[in-house]
């Protein structure tokens, strides 16, 4: 099994796809309600989907970078702006945090060999 993408719910499909765009992701569905994006590294994807309802969401998404500190500080450059700059974490991660236009959290982080293996990863039987 493999996790295939993530939908976010969005208020205002072009600022959020600009968003994203501005991140770094290649857009390869471009509709006025449904958009999805690749991500330069790997093969996942994830997508955006107009939403006219008010939400809350209280998920957080995760895109990985193993240059995380400049890859934080190109965007800041290109005028995106972050709630918390890049953290190292007692979980082992180092995280920077934003908000996406339809205020989804978006956290960008570094975990290297500990994403998958951290020092307490439970033994398979």
């Amino acid at each position: 099994m493999n996790l295939n993408q993530v939908t976010l719910p969005v208020k205002n499909m072009d600022a959020a796809k600009a968003f994203y765009q501005t991140l770094g992701f290649t857009l390869i569905v471009d509709t006025p309600h449904y958009t999805r994006f690749e991500c330069p590294m790997g093969s996942s994807t994830f997508s955006l989907s107009l939403d006219d309802e008010d939400y809350h969401s209280g998920s957080v998404i995760y895109f990985e970078h193993p240059d995380l500190d400049e890859w934080v500080e190109e965007l800041k450059a290109k005028g995106v702006e972050f709630l918390q700059e890049p953290t190292s974490q007692s979980y082992l991660w180092r995280e920077a945090v934003l908000r996406d236009p339809s205020n989804n959290k978006i956290k960008l982080y570094w975990a290297g060999e500990n994403r998958l293996n951290p020092p307490w990863r439970v033994a398979s039987s």
